[in-house]
């Protein structure tokens, strides 16, 4: 993956990067926990937390999220015995960006109602 110079947001995400995080999300409790990470941005949450939270074993969430870190969608601290997860935004972002890119057959125009970040 690609970033610019501010290390922010990607240029360009790849097609095996898209292919990686897509599988990566194709798990309905990948897909809760990284929904719940999401909640939390930017700081993230303990895996503890979000195991208690999605009602998932500790040890089968771990796995969860290191597929989700693998595939770039998150990134994990060690704060002591804890590890904390949060969302990747550049990767995020990039993948939006990738699923988007020829959407409505590049004229911005016609995507004017289209927000994949709408505002609460």
């Amino acid at each position: 993956m690609t970033e610019n110079s501010t290390g922010d947001a990607p240029t360009n995400l790849q097609e095996d990067d898209a292919v990686a995080a897509l599988a990566a999300l194709a798990h309905k409790d990948r897909l809760a926990a990284f929904r719940l990470i999401l909640t939390a941005m930017p700081n993230g949450l303990p895996s503890g937390q979000i195991a208690k939270d999605l009602s998932i074993a500790p040890t089968r969430m771990s796995f969860h999220l290191a597929t989700l870190e693998r595939a770039g969608l998150l990134t994990a601290q060690r704060e002591g015995r804890v590890v904390r997860y949060a969302i990747a935004p550049h990767t995020m972002r990039g993948l939006l960006r990738f699923l988007t890119e020829d959407c409505c057959s590049g004229d911005p125009t016609m995507c004017l109602d289209f927000n994949p970040f709408p505002c609460r």
